[in-house]
Formats: C-alpha cells, structure tokens, sequence
C-alpha cells in the first residue's frame, strides 16, 4: 500500500487504543517517535502533542506552518461483534481499493491525519518550512485539547487541518456546535397484572447511522425516532408498561441501533403484531432505499420485574416523538451546505448510583449552525420538547464555528498545488461537521486555516472506509504544499 510510510504509521496507530477522553498511551506514543526520531516534542496538561521540525536548508527565512490533527477515534462497533476498546487494536482489512476494519470504526477519523503529518516530516527528500504538529485529545466528545491549549503554544501563522474526508475538496469553514443533555428520573415499579401481561422486546438494527454532521442530510433513518414512534403509536390503544429502552451511542453519531422491552395485556397480542408488522412496511417504504439493511424486529420475552412508572414513561415518548432530529435549514450563502440541524444521539437507562438505586433515563442530542443564533435557537427547541418529560436539562459550553476566507494566502497556494498534481481544480467549500479550527482562532485569531483529507465513507459507524488511493494523492498534495510554502 502506497504510500509505504503513511500507512505504515497508521498500522502502528490502531495497535494503540484511544477512546475520547482515554489518549495516554496514544500521547505517549507520539512522544516517543518525536524522541526517537530526533524531534523536538512537548506534551502540555491536556496531553496535547506538539512536535517542532526546523526548516531545510533554503527555507529557514520562510514563514512556517502547522499541521494538526487529533488523536482520539470514535467507538462505535456493530452488536455482534466482540471488541474491547479501551485495551484491543483495531483490526483492519483491504478490500480492494479500501481499507476497511472488522466490524468497528477504522480510526482513520483521524488516525490518517497524524500519520500523514508523520511521515511527511520524517521525511529527509522533502523540502519545507519549519514545521509544527499540534495533536489534540477529545476532538470528538468535546474538543477538550482545542478548548484548553494555552496562547502561545503555537508559533506558526498557517495552519493545514488534517481531518476532513473528501478528496480534491478543501475546507475553509465550519459549524459550531453545542449539546443538551436531559435526565429524567423515576423511582421503577412493579405492575400488579404480571399473570395477564406479556412481555416483548422490539429493535431496530442494521442502520446506516454515520457522522451527525457529514450525513445528516443524506436521508438516513434514526434508529431512536423509529422506536418510539412506534410506541406513541400503540401507547393510546392499549396498557403498555416500559421497563428498558436503549438506544444510540454518541452524539456526533446518528443511532444505528436502539432496543425497548415493554409489557402489553395478553389480549393485545395478536394486534401489535399486526400494527408492528404494518409499521414495518411504512418504515421499508421511507427508508427502504437507503437504508437496505435496516432490520426491525418483535419477539417475545420475560416479563421484566421492575418498569418506568407509565406516566412518566409515556411523557417520555411524547417528549422524544416531539424532539427535533436532522436537517433543519440549508445555507443561503453556499448552495448544498446544511446550514442547521440536530441529532436526536442516544437514550440510555442509567442509575445514580448502586446505593440509592434511583434511576433515570438520560437523553443525549446535539445541535450544529453556521450561524451562531440558530445554533441557540434549535438548542431551546430542544430543551423545550424534552422538558415535557425530563426534570433536568442541561447544555454543553459548545464550541464556536470558523468563518470562511476566501482570499487566503494559504487557500492559493494550496489550490495551485493541486492544480499541478492532478490538471483539476479542486473544490473549495464549508463543512456542516464540526472542527477545531473555530477554537484555534480564538486563541490565534491571525491564523490562515484550511482543511484537507482523503476520501472516507462512513466515519463514526462500523462502515467506515478510507480509500487507499486518495490517501496517496492527499500525502502527494500535502507534501507539494509544504514545498511550495
């Protein structure tokens, strides 16, 4: 695989575990290749990596520039498969023109960046500036290592992002983003007709799912909306008693799978499996297009001992049937850029502790714009559907969008680049994911950004891909920059 050194550098990445929020042995590692490669390392509180590279001879007197990238990955696997995050290395395969992993995310969000940004300055035959990497934690759960890297760490005055996922496309903007997290407590119950009730369990698998930024518009389907529209559905015909619903993972996700098990009376047998089996059809007949596994399935089970008191189960999924979820509005400014929308992410069952045993169901949602007022006005929209049912809702500090420049020095230089490589033009556009770049302007607001990437499907679910050809025409880009800076 071409070329050798980047994706040898990645191999060694993914035998490296590194959840959000659990990038020790991965800054570890990266300080230990700077020193075993002769490079100036420092690792701050955070355990953000810097590594500096001085200039070749000839290019001493030209201004520098720093390539970024951040070490956490998503985790995300499918239900079947047995993989252990926080201590098992990704394991990848190549399907034809693909690098692929068994059954989980491959990591190349952005385990592809770093090694890009490695091998090029290990590389002795390219000529460069001086050069910085900048390799933040918890890029996806909260730009943790963005929002707490000190002034004065860089000196560079450009900056080439690392994480983007289309090829011969580059980025000179994003969205900003916040979360809300809603909580509803309840004390569990027994109900007292156990001799006349069955128990079932309803799932809904196999989804697309992906990032709730990049696919928010492509027409997926939401494993959590499809679960409890279903039970609104049924919840006035009969007596339903929830006692678990589950489902999604992380917020810059859209759910793939979800689960709920609930009571009914005996007699309502027979006709939930006909309402079920007819909402099956309606849902094959939206998403059957897109989403061509989409499994959805009711079978019956143990009655559960202990349910969600039924009021507050059904205020439960009223507020969740009523909570906003996908594309909300495109941009004006650049035709095809989604400009607002939110991600109905995950609903889970939690206790507050093992003593008290009081319980809640915590719901997680996030919300992106470009345009910082309607970022806030959908967050409130949020809030206001949830608190229906949740007692406790609460928003994330969120994180800033990054106004584009098109009259960047560094955007020409690095269309001109591309211009040489490949006889094409590249694309220039704003992405409706979420970046760090918002956040290094803050503190660095003199900074000349941009972002490129290879070409990856899937990023954030287990069908995430990273083209092997791309990423050796995005390693040639970039190293063509860095020779023309």
């Amino acid at each position: 695989m071409e070329p050798k050194a980047v994706f040898d550098i990645f191999a060694e990445i993914n035998q490296i575990p590194r959840p959000s929020k659990h990038e020790e042995r991965i800054s570890q590692w990266l300080q230990e290749w700077a020193k075993a490669h002769g490079i100036e390392c420092v690792a701050d509180e955070s355990m953000n990596v810097i590594m500096r590279v001085l200039a070749t001879p000839g290019y001493e007197d030209h201004e520098g520039v720093i390539l970024q990238a951040h070490m956490d990955m998503v985790c995300e696997k499918n239900g079947d498969v047995q993989h252990d995050f926080m201590n098992d290395p990704i394991r990848t395969w190549v399907d034809g023109e693909w690098l692929k992993a068994k059954g989980t995310t491959l990591g190349a969000d952005n385990g592809i960046g770093i090694a890009m940004a490695l091998a090029a300055i290990s590389n002795p035959d390219l000529k460069h500036p001086a050069i910085e990497c900048l390799f933040t934690v918890d890029e996806e759960t909260g730009l943790t290592g963005a929002f707490r890297l000190k002034d004065g760490m860089l000196r560079g005055k450009r900056l080439i992002n690392l994480d983007s996922e289309d090829d011969g496309q580059i980025f000179i903007g994003c969205a900003g983003g916040i979360d809300t997290l809603a909580k509803m407590h309840y004390e569990p119950s027994a109900i007292s007709h156990q001799q006349s009730a069955l128990g079932i369990r309803l799932s809904v698998t196999g989804l697309m799912g992906g990032h709730s930024g990049d696919d928010i518009n492509k027409g997926r389907a939401n494993a959590n909306q499809l679960l409890v529209f279903f039970l609104a559905r049924i919840w006035p015909k009969t007596e339903v008693q929830l006692a678990r619903i589950n489902g999604g993972n992380l917020r810059n996700a859209i759910a793939r799978e979800a689960e709920a098990v609930i009571s009914i009376p005996m007699a309502y047998k027979e006709q939930i499996r006909i309402e079920w089996n007819q909402y099956v059809a309606q849902m094959e007949g939206v998403f059957g297009e897109v989403e061509k596994d989409m499994r959805m399935e009711l079978e019956t089970c143990d009655l559960p001992e202990l349910y969600v008191p039924a009021d507050k189960a059904y205020r439960l999924i009223l507020a969740l049937c009523e909570c906003p979820h996908g594309m909300i509005a495109m941009s004006k400014e650049m035709p095809g850029l989604v400009e607002t929308s939110t991600n109905l992410a995950s609903i889970k069952m939690r206790q507050e502790s093992a003593m008290d045993g009081r319980s809640y169901i915590e719901v997680n949602t996030s919300q992106r714009s470009s345009i910082e007022q309607s970022k806030h006005h959908l967050k409130w929209a949020v809030e206001q559907a949830l608190s229906l049912a949740c007692d406790e809702v609460t928003h994330g500090d969120g994180y800033p969008g990054w106004a584009p420049n098109p009259k960047s020095a560094l955007l020409d230089v690095t269309k001109a680049a591309y211009e040489e490589l490949f006889k094409a033009e590249p694309q220039v556009l704003a992405i409706h994911a979420g970046l760090e770049c918002g956040l290094f302007l803050e503190k660095y607001p003199y900074l000349d950004m941009l972002s490129i990437g290879p070409q990856m499907y899937g990023v954030h679910s287990p069908q995430e891909r990273l083209s092997i050809p791309s990423t050796e025409r995005c390693y040639k880009w970039l190293c063509r920059v860095l020779e023309k800076l």
